[in-house]
């Protein structure tokens, strides 16, 4: 008998563990999720920003499977 309430026992407290594991959780994800909503990546930057990588192309001189292959390597 005090061995099957022990069992129980432990198995809600594993069940609330898990339960209160995962609401903490959530709610951290949502916490970031918010602190990210409002970043903006792609705006214009401030300050003295230089550009730091230039490659200028003569349409000519590359034909569209090398321009393929340099977005491809460069993922630009």
């Amino acid at each position: 008998m005090m061995r099957g309430l022990r069992s129980i026992f432990q198995a809600l407290w594993v069940f609330f563990m898990f339960i209160g594991c995962t609401v903490v959780f959530y709610y951290g994800i949502l916490w970031v999720s918010e602190e990210y909503k409002n970043y903006h990546r792609y705006d214009e930057p401030k300050g003295r920003a230089v550009k730091v990588h230039h490659q200028q192309m003569d349409e000519d001189s590359l034909h569209s499977w090398e321009r393929l292959r340099i977005f491809l390597n460069h993922g630009e």
